[in-house]
């Protein structure tokens, strides 16, 4: 029961429940208002030129040859004002890592579209919830076939069920019967306690 039961339920709930968990206090210690300023274009001259030093920003600041930049010195004036270009995490996604991710669609996309991250937490965030979506696969066929593949293994030895009220089991002659149970109906009791 330990190693066909307990620990692919373990592995199957922490490599998608314990995961999700991870990730909601993940985006709770972010400093998000640093991460999107980074990925902001400053007009130095303009109305907002103000900003430009903010403590808000927790990196250096870096000025570039335009008159329009980022905190860290990307040149929106040259360069464009592409999300995915300004921001300096490369985490990929469409917003780089630089704007916080909806958790739900997150956790929805983790097996609807394995390996597409839209919004990253951390760099590599896509191949740790590929390997985490395969535990959850492969733990699935040992809790549903493990156990009554062993039972049937043991066929000569019937499974009995205990009842409270041992008359119930009992023939005319007043003497006990054992209740066995096919491989179809271990499947199923197997299936139902996988669901």
């Amino acid at each position: 029961d330990f190693f066909f039961e307990f620990l692919p339920m373990v592995a199957f709930s922490a490599s998608l429940f314990l995961y999700m968990v991870l990730l909601i206090v993940m985006k709770w210690c972010i400093n998000w208002d640093s991460r999107m300023l980074s990925s902001t274009c400053i007009d130095l001259k303009g109305e907002n030129a103000g900003s430009w030093g903010s403590a808000a920003y927790d990196g250096e600041w870096i000025k570039c040859d335009s008159e329009i930049c980022t905190p860290w010195g990307y040149d929106c004036g040259l360069n464009g004002y592409d999300l995915g270009d300004r921001c300096p995490l490369n985490y990929g996604g469409d917003g780089d890592g630089c704007q916080p991710p909806n958790l739900i669609t997150t956790l929805i996309n983790i097996a609807l579209q394995p390996g597409v991250v839209d919004e990253p937490l951390y760099g590599g965030q896509a191949t740790v919830q590929i390997v985490l979506l395969s535990i959850a696969f492969a733990s699935v066929p040992i809790l549903l076939l493990a156990k009554p593949y062993f039972l049937s293994l043991k066929s000569y030895s019937p499974i009995i069920h205990a009842e409270e009220d041992s008359s119930l089991i009992q023939g005319n002659d007043g003497e006990e019967h054992d209740e066995e149970h096919g491989f179809g109906e271990i499947v199923i009791h197997q299936a139902i306690e996988t669901i």
